[in-house]
């Protein structure tokens, strides 16, 4: 099997460090720091991704499931929704800050799960962590992380949930429960959309799989060597995620854990009335963003018929195409408790590491404030289902 080699990969990473002081502080701007200066919007640092990072890497980030209609979907759906602005409010003060499942964030915009960011800096989730602690807002750490739980909770400073895949050995799962508990993370977030891989065709075409170096480190944690899984990631999802799943084995999570749990992956307002019932705490709207069924419904579109659905009775929030401020109001507008963003978190790892990451976050946050001041909507809670315009 051809291994697709990257020009993030093949030095040794930096050990893990404090997030405390100011970045770039008393040194000479990085190149990637004079490269992301030059950004006016998220969407701007794809191109600089694109251009680092080698083309199975790229497309491993970017792309969507066969024809990626649901990936381009996600994306246009917030263009199908306007907002009806009010005048005439004090918005001298913009408040973005709030609460998610109890940990207090700067903004309603997490760093959503994604997978292998090694590929994209070696410095990989731990620079996505500092990242996040910097902009005071929870990252979701992946089961398929190229680094440990316990070395991603060393490099945050503030709160994260561990994403989990429940595998056919159970005992794997409780293994990863346990040390997620220990490490200090805040709540569980079950992926339930992914009995099977989707049909990835760039990964496909461009022989995907994990070069030298990198590594599912919480497998190899856990006693699995993943070297020996041929090509990686699709023969990992076969040979130990279990297809059988049902909601049994959400009870079942209930039975290992105290910690808070949220399902990721629902669409159909069914869904989430059978995951209320059974007592989650957080459902995320979500379509594995285009990479799992191709032809699935939008998530901004799903978003309320689900919020609907839950009636309050758990926290809802998704994922799926945010880029803009102006996504982010549409979505907490429609009914989200807060949004979660990946690819974007990917390419300003991938353009200047921790502070391509944090700037990305920031322009979230600036972009947030003035649609909320263009809106008439001082703080959070101003952000109702009033501000969008009915067709």
């Amino acid at each position: 099997m051809k291994r697709a080699r990257g020009k993030a990969v093949g030095r040794p990473a930096p050990k893990p460090r404090g997030s405390k002081r100011s970045l770039g502080a008393g040194r000479a701007a990085t190149p990637g720091a004079r490269a992301i200066a030059s950004c006016a919007n998220v969407l701007d640092f794809e191109a600089i991704a694109r251009s680092r990072l080698e083309r199975a890497f790229y497309d491993y980030y970017a792309g969507g499931a066969e024809d990626e209609r649901t990936l381009a979907a996600n994306r246009g759906a917030f263009a199908e929704v306007f907002l009806r602005p009010r005048v005439l409010v004090d918005v001298s003060r913009i408040q973005t800050a709030g609460p998610v499942l109890g940990s207090q964030v700067s903004m309603p915009v997490l760093v959503a799960p994604t997978a292998f960011h090694r590929l994209a800096h070696p410095d990989g989730e731990l620079a996505t962590a500092r990242a996040a602690g910097a902009a005071r807002t929870l990252m979701v750490a992946s089961t398929i992380a190229t680094y440990t739980i316990e070395e991603i909770a060393r490099a945050a400073t503030a709160p994260l949930w561990f994403q989990l895949y429940v595998y056919k050995d159970r005992g794997l799962a409780r293994n990863l429960i346990q040390r997620a508990e220990k490490a200090g993370y805040r709540a569980l977030c079950l992926t339930v959309d992914t009995p099977h891989l989707g049909s990835r065709e760039r990964d496909f075409r461009n022989r995907f799989t994990l070069p030298a170096g990198i590594e599912m480190r919480n497998l190899a944690e856990a006693g699995i060597d993943a070297s020996r899984l041929g090509d990686s990631f699709r023969s990992y999802v076969h040979r130990q995620l279990d297809c059988s799943l049902t909601w049994d084995a959400v009870e079942w999570l209930r039975g290992e854990t105290k910690l808070p749990l949220v399902l990721k992956g629902i669409i159909a307002a069914e869904d989430a009335v059978l995951a209320v019932e059974r007592g989650v705490d957080g459902i995320i709207v979500s379509n594995h963003g285009g990479r799992q069924l191709d032809g699935t419904e939008a998530t901004l579109h799903a978003l309320p018929r689900v919020v609907d659905a839950v009636a309050g009775r758990a926290e809802v929030f998704m994922d799926g195409g945010v880029r803009r401020g102006t996504d982010v109001v549409k979505a907490l507008a429609l009914g989200a408790r807060a949004v979660l963003v990946g690819r974007p978190c990917l390419w300003g790892l991938a353009a200047a590491g921790e502070e391509g990451v944090l700037r990305v976050l920031e322009m979230f946050r600036q972009e947030l404030m003035l649609a909320m001041a263009l809106c008439g909507c001082p703080d959070l809670g101003a952000i109702d289902r009033s501000l969008i315009a009915s067709a």
